[in-house]
């Protein structure tokens, strides 16, 4: 089953570092927050991926094109014209590198791949957020409900402290950014069915909008519950908490490795 990851956006609620390079390039620890992404799908055994590229596309394509000289002691022969990579610590992955444009929007960009996905069942996230989900549970989910679509819905961590004052004015209780229970968002990390093309009109579309309206209308639509760890890096505020966690030796999405 393939992956697909979108990374064309141009990220300008991060644009302290996305004037210089995409969003999903931009470094937690010293990797890529899409290389984190790319771990997470790994782990479970899926290493086949399409990343829809647009805003400085040229950077990741060199990433990728290099990342056997970024992960391998290197003997450069210059007489011989040769280089050969030693100890190489790399995945086996195979990644497909696809611009589908600056302007275009995330259903536009998901159309524009149809012709890799080959008419099979697929996998979709974005390239900005990280979380330890179970992907094995959840294609699973996805194949029992026999839906075009299944989205992960998560409980995202509220940005301030909520306090209880009694009737005097003294603070009684605090509540350190806690989660509402009765809100779900979208945590990317989807499945889907070739289906889902019929749903998206062209460059303009917004996958957010109109398919994903129109797919929960018709049922075609189901949410798997992911109540653990999960994270978009959508400010320098975001970034700054994702490296924090990884520095901390045990950040909760790294579930490769342990």
């Amino acid at each position: 089953m393939k992956v697909v990851i979108l990374a064309g956006g141009v990220g300008s609620r991060l644009s302290e570092e996305t004037y210089l390079k995409p969003k999903p390039m931009i470094e937690i620890g010293d990797r890529p927050i899409l290389w984190h992404i790319m771990k997470i799908y790994s782990h479970y055994g899926y290493n086949d991926f399409i990343i829809c590229l647009g805003y400085k596309s040229f950077m990741i394509k060199q990433y990728f094109a290099n990342y056997c000289l970024y992960n391998s002691d290197t003997i450069i022969d210059t007489g011989n014209n040769t280089v050969k990579f030693c100890n190489k610590k790399t995945e086996g992955w195979k990644v497909t590198l696809v611009d589908t444009g600056i302007e275009t929007m995330t259903g536009g960009r998901i159309k524009k791949i149809q012709p890799y996905i080959e008419n099979k069942t697929f996998m979709l996230t974005y390239g900005d957020g990280v979380g330890n989900v179970n992907i094995e549970k959840l294609v699973k989910f996805h194949k029992a409900n026999k839906k075009y679509a299944t989205v992960t819905t998560v409980q995202p961590f509220g940005r301030f402290g909520v306090l209880e004052i009694n009737s005097k004015g003294q603070v009684t209780h605090f509540h350190e950014k806690p989660k509402d229970d009765a809100t779900w968002i979208n945590g990317g990390f989807f499945v889907l069915e070739p289906k889902i093309f019929d749903y998206i009109e062209g460059d303009n579309t917004l996958w957010e909008e109109k398919p994903l309206k129109l797919l929960s209308k018709n049922g075609k639509l189901c949410a798997y519950r992911h109540k653990n760890f999960w994270m978009c890096m959508d400010t320098l505020r975001d970034k700054q908490e994702l490296e924090k966690l990884w520095n901390s030796g045990n950040p909760p999405w790294k579930i490769w490795g342990k």
